[in-house]
């Protein structure tokens, strides 16, 4: 207690003698011992995180096994050689990592096909004449077949535009979805949620109407010449329509000359559907040695697009979920809890391995005390959103807000949100879901693109990134949550 005990008992004789004085002295002590205990504890907890920067930032091995996933396995779109590869090469390294047990737990992934890249271009304008476009297929959309489709543009910045356009004003003509992010939120996520419904559902709604094609507006808060992929959810029978991404910089060409009349466009697609075929998610598990019976999870998703190299999207979350047993054996921490680490596959077109896990997780009664999912990227560590069940999230909330003073320092916070789609089915346990959130302003500039390859990962941030992780995990399995 040290200079703490100084300056308390000093307070302390102020009191005047007498029982209630004694009785008041009493009183104090015992609460000063209580808190005194409690910052030792908080310092000891201060100590061993420490531990884990120092250890990630000089001895982590994360940036290295992204450069492998990257370099020698690639772009790992669910159903393709790639992500089976994948698989092999993430098993084998789990293998040396120190689990108890790792293990594959199957599912069945849709199979898509890009096939050549897409073309577009804008065809005898009365201003620019024929420009091209910087088009990518959209991914689950069907090809237009090798003559392409020819139609005039009709822009549109909601999908209730087109409602209120019906089939008067879309039949025969391709639907320009041009609505921008939201410059003004700060979190850039934020962004993409308010903007991501036209490339989800813009086609579905298109095609009610008559539409021979849609063309979107890529999902990014910047001004480039990069288009943006991403999935579509799937169509009714008999309506489905090719749809395409645009940069941001044609999407402005695009509707600037829009404002001055006609815009026709010729744009040719090549994606198709395969028929489904069998993958895995990537599972190492550590049984606890005083709660087993309650599960702490980390992960991310194995999958990527088929351009680039899923760098950011999702190979940062690939290491950084792998990086936290072998940080914790550095410090000589053993999981109290059950610890698994899960590589989810399909979460890109599909989900499928989120689905796999959670109905399995379910089917047995287990019972997830907490899951973490990295799938925002390799950027310098923000904090952590969290959900929950109503019935418990504020008590959960509450208490790994507690540990705010330890991570504070490392600029790191936490604030109420979702977690990750991959762990999002595991909600009905009443555990607690939590996403890391590095930030997020340049994130979108890589999400979904051919840019998103290991070089445009930053080492610092992304062994940061696995530290901030390993900290707040640490802190769940040993102190709980209940």
């Amino acid at each position: 207690m040290g200079k703490y005990c100084y300056l308390e008992f000093s307070f302390l004789n102020n009191f005047r003698p007498g029982v209630f004085g004694i009785v008041k002295r009493s009183l104090l002590c015992a609460l000063l011992f209580i808190a005194s205990a409690g910052i030792n504890a908080q310092g000891g907890d201060a100590f061993t995180i420490k531990s884990i920067y120092d250890k990630a930032l000089t001895e982590g091995e994360c940036y290295d096994w992204l450069r492998h996933l990257c370099k020698e396995v690639g772009p790992r779109l669910a159903g393709s050689p790639a992500a089976e590869a994948a698989v092999v090469s993430m098993q084998r390294l789990m293998d040396t990592l120190g689990f108890d047990t790792v293990y594959l737990q199957p599912c069945m992934v849709p199979c898509w096909d890009r096939g050549a890249p897409a073309t577009g271009r804008i065809i005898n304008n009365a201003v620019v004449g024929t420009e091209p476009l910087r088009v990518i297929s959209l991914g689950n959309t069907v090809g237009t077949g090798p003559d392409g489709i020819t139609g005039s543009l009709v822009e549109v910045f909601s999908l209730q535009e087109v409602e209120d356009l019906g089939r008067a004003g879309v039949a025969g003509k391709i639907v320009f979805f041009n609505r921008p992010m939201d410059p003004t939120q700060l979190r850039t996520f934020n962004a993409y949620g308010g903007a991501v419904d036209q490339r989800a559902n813009g086609h579905v709604v298109a095609a009610r109407f008559g539409a021979k094609g849609v063309l979107v507006r890529s999902m990014t808060t910047g001004l480039d010449d990069v288009p943006h992929t991403g999935a579509v959810a799937p169509a009714e029978e008999g309506m489905v329509i090719p749809a395409l991404s645009v940069s941001t910089n044609d999407a402005e060409t695009i509707s600037r000359l829009l404002r001055q009349g006609e815009v026709r466009v010729h744009l040719q697609t090549n994606g198709r559907f395969l028929a489904p075929v069998p993958s895995f998610n990537v599972i190492g598990e550590v049984r606890g040695s005083t709660h087993p019976e309650e599960i702490v999870l980390v992960g991310g998703h194995l999958d990527s697009w088929d351009v680039g190299e899923g760098a950011h999207d999702d190979g940062a979350g690939i290491v950084h979920a792998l990086q936290v047993l072998p940080l914790w054996r550095k410090i000589g921490h053993r999981p109290r809890r059950t610890f698994r680490c899960v590589l989810f596959m399909n979460e890109e077109n599909g989900l499928a391995g989120g689905r796999a896990y959670w109905e399995a997780s379910n089917a047995k009664k287990e019972f997830h005390l907490a899951a973490l999912e990295s799938d925002s990227g390799g950027f310098t560590p923000r904090g952590f959103s969290a959900q929950g069940r109503d019935d418990v999230f504020t008590a959960d909330y509450r208490k790994v807000n507690d540990w705010l003073p330890l991570l504070e320092p490392y600029g790191l916070t936490f604030f109420t949100g979702g977690s990750g789609a991959d762990i999002s089915g595991l909600k009905s346990q009443g555990g607690l879901l939590i996403g890391f959130r590095p930030d997020s302003q340049r994130y979108f500039d890589f999400h979904h693109t051919a840019n998103d390859v290991f070089e445009n990962v930053n080492k610092r941030e992304l062994e940061l990134g696995a530290a901030a992780i390993t900290s707040l995990l640490y802190l769940i399995d040993k102190h709980g949550l209940r």
